[in-house]
């Protein structure tokens, strides 16, 4: 994962994600948020192999921006990530 601090902030997320990962992802989402970043955007490209715990990870990190009053946006998504979003529900509230 790499960040940028820039307006809009981009968190980047690489496959794979493991389920200790969300944690550490809301807490840099929580400090671009504190550095002034009112929309972030996670740029989710190169997720080549989505699994259920990218798709943890992403809800997780939606809440933690409604939390903290950013705009949470996915860039790039694969079709796959697409799937696994729709088939949970995610879809729709990730902006897809």
């Amino acid at each position: 994962m790499d960040a940028d601090v820039t307006d809009p902030a981009v968190l980047r997320l690489a496959s794979p994600v493991s389920p200790s990962d969300g944690p550490r992802l809301c807490a840099e989402l929580t400090r671009l948020a504190a550095a002034g970043a009112t929309e972030i955007v996670c740029d989710v490209s190169a997720l080549h192999a989505p699994q259920l715990a990218a798709v943890d990870a992403l809800s997780r990190l939606r809440l933690t921006a409604r939390r903290t009053g950013c705009h949470l946006r996915l860039r790039h998504p694969t079709p796959q990530l697409r799937a696994l979003l729709e088939l949970t529900g995610l879809a729709e509230p990730l902006g897809l």
